[in-house]
C-alpha cells in the first residue's frame, strides 16, 4: 500500500514541477536551453545546502563546474547562484572561499557569472566577508541581498561604494521581529527603497521578483538612470511577463533550480511566507490557463 507521505510527495511534485527543472544536471541544462531560446539569460542553482561532509563540497563543486562548462559548450548567457552553505561555510570560512575560488577559476574560462546566494541572518556577516574576499578577483560575481532585513540598507550601500554587484531578494527565510520586517507592506517599502539605491548608486544588478508593483517601480527608475541591470524569475512564475519584459528590451534570467532535494527545498518556501503559496498558486493557475 502506497504511504500517504509518498501520495503527498507525488501530489507537491505535480504542483513543483513548474519551477523545478527535475533531478539532474541534464535536466537542468534540457530547461537552461529551452530558456534562452525564448532569449532570456539562465541562472542555474543546484539544490541543496548545509553541507558538512568535505567529500559532499568537492562533488557540489564539481559539479557547479560542470554545469559552467557546459553553459560554455551551448554557449548559452547566464552563470549559476550557490548557496555558500552548500560548499563549506559550515565548515569554515576558509573551506567556503577555497570552494567559491575553484567554481570562480572555472567561471572565468566562459566568462560566466556566479551568484552567492545569501541564506538566513545567522550566515549574513560570513558571507558579506565571504563576497568581499572574493570580489577583488573576479568581478562577475554578484550577491544576493534580501529586503526584509533591517540591516540590508547599510549593507547595500556599503558594498555598492566597493563596486559590488547585486541581487535585491525580498527574503524568504522567517526571521525574528527585532531584525526583520514582518508585514508584506514594510517589506515592500524597503524593497522600492533600496531598488531607487540601486539605480542611483549601482550598476550590473539584479531585481529578483515576481512582484508586478516592484517591476512597475524598476521600470520608471530605469527611464531615469540608464544602468545595466536584468529582472530575475524563477522558472515556471510569470512566464507571460517575462516575455513582455523581454520584448520590452530589458534583460531577463530566468533562475532554474534542480535536484533530489526538491521536496525540502518547496516544502521550506512555501512555509516561510503564506504570501509564497498565494503567489506560487496563481502562477501555477495563470501558467495553465487555456
Amino acid at each position: 500500500m502506497v504511504s500517504v507521505t509518498r501520495i503527498m510527495e507525488k501530489a507537491l511534485f505535480g504542483f513543483a514541477k513548474q519551477w523545478i527543472a527535475g533531478d539532474t544536471l541534464d535536466d537542468a541544462l534540457r530547461s537552461a536551453r529551452q530558456t534562452y531560446k525564448k532569449k532570456m539569460n539562465v541562472i542555474i542553482n543546484k539544490l541543496g545546502e548545509y553541507n558538512t561532509s568535505k567529500k559532499v563540497i568537492a562533488k557540489t563543486v564539481n559539479e557547479y563546474q560542470t554545469i559552467l562548462l557546459s553553459l560554455k559548450k551551448s554557449k548559452i548567457e547566464g552563470g549559476i547562484s550557490v548557496k555558500p552553505t552548500q560548499v563549506g561555510l559550515l565548515v569554515s570560512k576558509k573551506e567556503c572561499i577555497k570552494s567559491f575560488s575553484a567554481i570562480i577559476k572555472t567561471a572565468t574560462q566562459s566568462n560566466s557569472f556566479v551568484w552567492i546566494d545569501m541564506e538566513s541572518s545567522d550566515h549574513t556577516d560570513e558571507t558579506l566577508e565571504v563576497y568581499h574576499k572574493l570580489f577583488s578577483s573576479y568581478e562577475r560575481l554578484g550577491l544576493a541581498l534580501q529586503a526584509n532585513l533591517k540591516r540590508t540598507k547599510n549593507d547595500l550601500v556599503d558594498l555598492l561604494e566597493r563596486g559590488a554587484k547585486i541581487r535585491l531578494v525580498k527574503g524568504a527565510y522567517r526571521e525574528g521581529a527585532k531584525i526583520s520586517y514582518k508585514s508584506k507592506v514594510q517589506v515592500d517599502e524597503n524593497f522600492l527603497s533600496l531598488t531607487k539605491i540601486l539605480f542611483k548608486k549601482g550598476n550590473e544588478f539584479g531585481i529578483a521578483t515576481h512582484d508586478g508593483n516592484m517591476i512597475d517601480a524598476a521600470i520608471e527608475f530605469s527611464k531615469k538612470y540608464a544602468r545595466q541591470f536584468e529582472f530575475q524569475m524563477l522558472k515556471g512564475i510569470r512566464d507571460e511577463l517575462k516575455l513582455e519584459l523581454v520584448k520590452q528590451k530589458f534583460s531577463v534570467s530566468e533562475y532554474i533550480p534542480y535536484g533530489t532535494n526538491w521536496l525540502p527545498y518547496s516544502i521550506r518556501r512555501l512555509k516561510e511566507r503564506r504570501r509564497n503559496i498565494l503567489l506560487l498558486g496563481s502562477s501555477f493557475i495563470q501558467s495553465h490557463r487555456v
